[in-house]
């Protein structure tokens, strides 16, 4: 007998429902939206109902953009034709040397791909290549999602908390070895200064890295993004050690504070042309180019100059005291956590506290984040979302939600080569201390509290 299409109700909205499953690609079913827009949105709606919320979700600078790099923009904002594909010739030429000063890496501007977003680049990277996707985790949160939706293999590496959440080159090559195919085409990941750990690479782990990938004939994306948050202005980046290899992506979202600006670059090595003119091809039937005053603008932004350089020493020295005042109010309250090096992130391991939290009926991650939204009003996202195993009690928050402008501007009253005042991040970043501490109080609590209403 052969199968029925719609179910034998004949109900209407039966119908409906099936046509729409089996009319959905199978790769994108069950997959939502980003875990880090959807906490925003959600906080936003709680907000809304009058709620007190601490939002620690959503990885977004607080900084403004630089004003010289917002003058650009309506310097050029008459702007209207489309561009080349590839990017603007002036701006391909900026981030070339961009990487050259920056990260002693010799950059091509001939290699240089300009995308609305390294999120996109990301994407199209995983269209047009043929292999297999490889991850440590903890990781951000769309590298996976955009494999699945493409139908590729992934495999997730997991990293510990005892290795500061690093993949080591040992760890990869027993990896690579226990595969049994050892050219077996392959993109390997790394994200450093590290979302969701705020943590970066020595230039040793770098180093030893780039041998295993140049001995396993590996393609490396570097996502540096956010090389230039490096607390201490010392990113060091893998394409040093593996030019041939590596495709170096950077963007204004993290260091610039434009992510609204949507403009993300790959810098590939001459080895590796062939994938960047296939995801030109590819770009060319789909976005097209790259807004034009946005890259006119972000030449600006590239090429720098004093005011960014002091904009970014500014705004490290911020990020890294408040990252670290953060991490010693929860590491009080034991938690591990280790010390932010890079970014604005922290990633919460609440193992240590596992008996009190199971007796309150907590014992994977998601249940964590949501009883402590629910409680305390404080919004982190769980582990899982991270590529964490499910029962563990990680999570990531980051630690930005304060006015950018506000502290940015007082900042620049106090000399660089001067730490902040103790009264700084009490005044400035008030509401980013207020829920680390209720983390820490709820965490450490033998006992669950109220909902609150």
């Amino acid at each position: 007998m052969a199968e029925t299409l719609y179910p034998p109700s004949g109900k209407t909205e039966d119908k409906m429902n099936l046509r729409k499953h089996v009319s959905l690609n199978i790769n994108v079913r069950g997959i939502g939206q980003s875990a880090t827009l959807a906490i925003n949105e959600r906080c936003k709606g709680l907000e809304a109902e009058g709620q007190m919320i601490y939002n620690l979700g959503l990885g977004q600078s607080p900084f403004p953009v630089p004003t010289s790099v917002v003058n650009a923009l309506k310097l050029y904002a008459h702007e209207k034709d489309y561009l080349p594909v590839k990017g603007l010739a002036s701006l391909r030429e900026a981030v070339a040397g961009f990487h050259k000063k920056k990260d002693g890496v010799e950059a091509n501007p001939d290699f240089v791909l300009v995308g609305p977003g390294s999120k996109e680049l990301m994407f199209l990277l995983q269209v047009v290549f043929y292999g297999e996707i490889v991850v440590p985790t903890p990781c951000w949160v769309s590298y996976v999602p955009q494999a699945e939706i493409l139908g590729k293999q992934v495999r997730l590496i997991h990293t510990r908390f005892e290795d500061k959440w690093h993949l080591s080159a040992d760890r990869l090559a027993e990896f690579l070895d226990w595969e049994h195919d050892v050219f077996r085409p392959r993109i390997l990941v790394l994200n450093y200064p590290g979302n969701p750990d705020g943590l970066t690479y020595t230039a040793g782990e770098l180093k030893d890295i780039a041998k295993v990938a140049r001995d396993y004939e590996i393609t490396l994306l570097s996502d540096e993004i956010y090389g230039q948050l490096h607390h201490k202005g010392e990113h060091v980046s893998v394409a040093r050690y593996y030019p041939e290899g590596t495709i170096l992506s950077s963007g204004l979202s993290k260091w610039c504070g434009a992510g609204g600006w949507r403009l993300g670059t790959f810098t590939f090595p001459p080895d590796l042309d062939w994938l960047m003119e296939a995801m030109a091809s590819v770009a060319s039937e789909t976005y097209t180019s790259v807004s034009a005053p946005i890259q006119f603008a972000a030449v600006r932004a590239f090429r720098g100059g004093m005011d960014i350089e002091r904009y970014l020493q500014h705004a490290r020295r911020t990020l890294s005291a408040l990252g670290c005042e953060c991490q010693r109010i929860l590491a009080e309250a034991g938690l591990r956590v280790h010390p932010p090096e890079g970014a604005f992130y922290l990633f919460l391991d609440f193992s240590p506290l596992a008996d009190r939290l199971k007796a309150r009926e907590i014992e994977e991650s998601r249940s964590l984040c949501e009883t402590l939204l629910q409680e305390t009003g404080v919004a982190i996202l769980p582990g899982i979302d991270f590529g964490r195993p499910p029962g563990e009690l990680t999570a990531r928050m980051a630690y930005i939600n304060f006015d950018g402008a506000k502290v940015m501007a007082q900042s620049e009253t106090i000399p660089l080569h001067e730490p902040l005042p103790e009264e700084f991040l009490a005044t400035m970043c008030c509401k980013t201390i207020a829920a680390t501490k209720r983390i820490a109080e709820w965490a450490s609590r033998d006992s669950p509290s109220k909902p609150r209403t």
